[in-house]
């Protein structure tokens, strides 16, 4: 750590106190889940490392280089593998080790998380000055209009969801209410983009959401 810039020690020693204190809640024995929300931060810094690169180049990677780190950047992976640090006894080392294997399951709702992102923030980002999206990748690759490399996303993402649905209806070591909190994670995607970039713009896309489940909820 002592070879990092100062800003950058200020982030690291926060999350490494956040994951402290993580492990310092977990039930005995369960310490180990720590270490693959660990890993997976490891994994999302490399692959945002590799679109910093491509951005300094101004490097428009084709779809086949893409996605496999998109898919790591849309957090969603990560995302997945933090949630299940803090449930029960339902959650095994096995679990984690299954995640790692990138399973379809998660690399469907990862595919749904990074698309329907793609297609609502790409006009914006690329405005601000940021990595090409998949938006631009295809385009380029295609030489498509983004209507063509849209419509392609949403039937991506519609085969994404069949895949998900199928996961869930067969036979499997991994428990169903994990499964489902693994498409819970994906259906978060239709609330923030289908009006638009409500990660970006949560003030006003989500706002209303956000008062009916926190300020306003309907009694039960």
């Amino acid at each position: 750590m002592k070879n990092m810039p100062e800003y950058m020690k200020v982030f690291y020693e926060a999350l490494l106190n956040v994951y402290n204190e993580i492990e310092d809640m977990l039930d005995e024995g369960k310490s180990y889940r720590v270490h693959y929300a660990k890993e997976g931060l490891k994994d999302l810094a490399r692959a945002y490392l590799i679109e910093a690169n491509w951005f300094h180049r101004n490097y428009v990677p084709t779809m086949e280089e893409y996605m496999p780190n998109a898919l790591v950047t849309s957090g969603y992976s990560l995302l997945t593998t933090t949630s299940f640090v803090g449930m029960g006894d339902i959650v095994t080392k096995e679990t984690f080790d299954w995640i790692l294997s990138k399973p379809k399951m998660i690399s469907a709702a990862s595919i749904v998380c990074r698309l329907s992102d793609d297609i609502m923030s790409h006009e914006f980002e690329q405005k601000r000055g940021h990595v090409a999206s998949s938006v631009e990748c295809y385009m380029k690759q295609h030489n498509a209009r983004r209507q063509e490399a849209v419509d392609e996303f949403y039937r991506q993402i519609s085969e994404s969801w069949k895949d998900m649905n199928e996961e869930c209806l067969y036979p499997t070591s991994v428990p169903m209410p994990l499964l489902t909190r693994i498409i819970n994670l994906a259906r978060v995607m239709d609330v923030a983009y289908k009006d638009g970039d409500g990660y970006t713009f949560a003030e006003v896309l989500l706002k209303d959401s956000v008062t009916s489940l926190l300020v306003d909820p309907v009694p039960l």
